[in-house]
């Protein structure tokens, strides 16, 4: 699966690219509703009011994690755990905090970089 930040790194590569959006967990879990409209937008997709709210119920993490089993089998249960954000506070130790926090200075050049590091220490 490889290290995550040398995944970041290279995405970062293409960020400004006019077919490349980046959007993060957090802002979809801060307004799932804002972030699918700007995903439809994206790829030129118009929705009524209706498809918006069906698609915004659909992607609820309650209503994935439900269907878990159906959508990813036997590792539903698994990738769909708590669907929380900054559970990553709780299960890190001190030092594996700030060895993360370095980790995420080392990349707070890039746009990535920055967007993710507002999204999961700013808003948690």
């Amino acid at each position: 699966w490889g290290c995550y930040f040398e995944y970041l790194s290279e995405w970062n590569k293409y960020i400004d690219k006019e077919n490349i959006m980046a959007i993060t967990y957090e802002e979809l879990k801060e307004n799932r509703a804002l972030g699918v409209k700007n995903i439809a937008t994206f790829f030129g997709i118009p929705l009524t009011d209706e498809e918006l709210q069906l698609v915004v119920e659909k992607s609820s993490f309650q209503s994935m994690k439900k269907n878990s089993e159906k959508t990813h089998g036997t590792l539903g249960n698994i990738f769909f755990r708590k669907g929380g954000v900054s559970d990553w506070k709780n299960l890190f130790s001190e030092d594996q905090n700030a060895k993360m926090d370095k980790a995420f200075e080392e990349i707070a050049g890039t746009k990535l970089g920055k967007k993710l590091k507002y999204d999961l220490y700013c808003k948690a």
